[in-house]
């Protein structure tokens, strides 16, 4: 792709960057073809190629430029971010990149109306803060008849037990976990039923209460500063434990939601810039996996399952398409013995998205319908899936049951 920035604009890194970007797309349509948005709409600009079109052309134009308008970025939002095309991607396009860019640019350019505003401050600071977000949670279970659809479909019913935590000091091999912003409330049970499996196969999991949210829903909202900042401080958390003065460091930062792997495995990449906290996150991204990734590793045959359950499993696409963990969680439950139904369409979103499902709820729901028809087929037991997200946005439905698939394996070795 040509592009036509002057050299007064490559002087600025986000624009050296998008040209950078720009210039490895061959304009060869590959993406529209497994991208969810453009299958349901048909419109050039809700596909990946039409959206690099687009940004080129606004990142090409001066300030005055009237063509840059609203339009544009409904198109932009309209992108669940899935990366879908970039597994696609013959070129290796890094589209994500680059519409974090545009994104932030047409932010600048064309200012949201004031009720939209209010509503992405309204998701940032009611979901980010674990604290606030159960008492939002706890308030909106109470009166969930008053509750909007959208959001009450999100909460689950009555307060979910996490069961006994086991002391995991105890173990020579130590793992920090991120708790999460969200997953805390709505499903406290996952992180539990982790340090107990861990515990199974004598590694111990240490929670670092200072680390909060990962950044990703700030960062995606477009408050990018915000998200930079919440990234610093987790590293500021975890750092004591990977740097102790012993010298023996923990072995890795556990991610039991995927969409939270994928933002804490790019810290190094967000924060490249930043003298600092430079060198500390590429540390942090190095440490950073998915739970899959730790038990992959290990002896499974320790492991004695005494139920095994039909599943199906949604593979989110911040584990398929970000963190290219395709066919890792099914692995591993194959290997536990659990038969897994097929899915057909699996690389397709199932319309979560972080908060997409709240900012696109039409889209968002048709999506989810036809995800959890493709995961019915098979007649399955449970739907299981490994971001809390994608379980509540599937779970909303209130169809077949879905869990985090560390809690079906938990249940079966109990």
């Amino acid at each position: 792709m040509q592009t036509h920035f002057t050299e007064e604009d490559l002087q600025k890194p986000h624009i050296r960057e998008a040209d950078r970007v720009l210039r490895t797309c061959v304009h060869c349509g590959f993406c529209n073809a497994t991208c969810p948005t453009y299958q349901l709409l048909g419109d050039e600009r809700d596909g990946p190629r039409g959206r690099i079109y687009l940004m080129k052309e606004m990142l090409e134009s001066r300030d005055d430029d009237h063509q840059v308008t609203e339009e544009t970025r409904l198109h932009l939002d309209r992108c669940l971010t899935c990366r879908n095309c970039e597994t696609t991607c013959p070129s290796g396009v890094e589209y994500h990149k680059l519409l974090d860019i545009g994104r932030a640019e047409i932010e600048r350019r064309v200012p949201r109306r004031p009720a939209d505003r209010a509503l992405r401050l309204g998701l940032r600071k009611a979901l980010v803060e674990p604290g606030r977000f159960k008492a939002l949670l706890k308030l909106g279970q109470t009166f969930r008849p008053l509750v909007p659809g959208a959001l009450a479909s999100k909460m689950p019913p009555a307060p979910v037990d996490a069961g006994m935590r086991p002391e995991g000091k105890r173990h020579p091999r130590q793992m920090l976990i991120l708790e999460g912003c969200v997953q805390p409330g709505l499903s406290p049970n996952t992180n539990a039923a982790t340090a107990r499996v861990l515990d199974r196969l004598g590694i111990g999991l240490t929670p670092a209460p200072e680390a909060g949210c990962c950044g990703a829903i700030d960062y995606h909202l477009n408050a990018q500063e915000a998200g930079r900042a919440r990234m610093r401080a987790n590293i500021d958390a975890w750092w004591p434990h990977i740097e102790p003065a012993s010298g023996a460091g923990v072995e890795a930062i556990v991610q039991t939601a995927s969409g939270c792997g994928a933002m804490v495995k790019e810290y190094a990449e967000v924060l490249a810039d930043d003298p600092d906290y430079a060198e500390k996150a590429t540390r942090i991204s190095a440490l950073t996996k998915d739970l899959v990734e730790v038990l992959r590793d290990e002896d499974l045959a320790t492991l004695e399952v005494k139920e095994s359950r039909r599943l199906a499993f949604h593979c989110p696409c911040t584990l398929q398409h970000a963190q290219k963990l395709s066919g890792a969680v099914e692995q591993v439950l194959r290997r536990l013995g659990f038969t897994l139904t097929p899915v057909q369409d699996a690389h397709l979103c199932c319309g979560s998205a972080g908060t997409y499902s709240v900012t696109q709820p039409a889209l968002a729901t048709e999506l989810r319908d036809n995800k959890l028809d493709a995961l019915e087929a098979g007649h399955p037991e449970v739907i299981v899936t490994a971001n809390i997200g994608c379980q509540t946005h599937l779970a909303g439905a209130n169809r077949t049951p879905v869990r985090h698939w560390i809690e079906i394996v938990d249940e079966a070795l109990a």
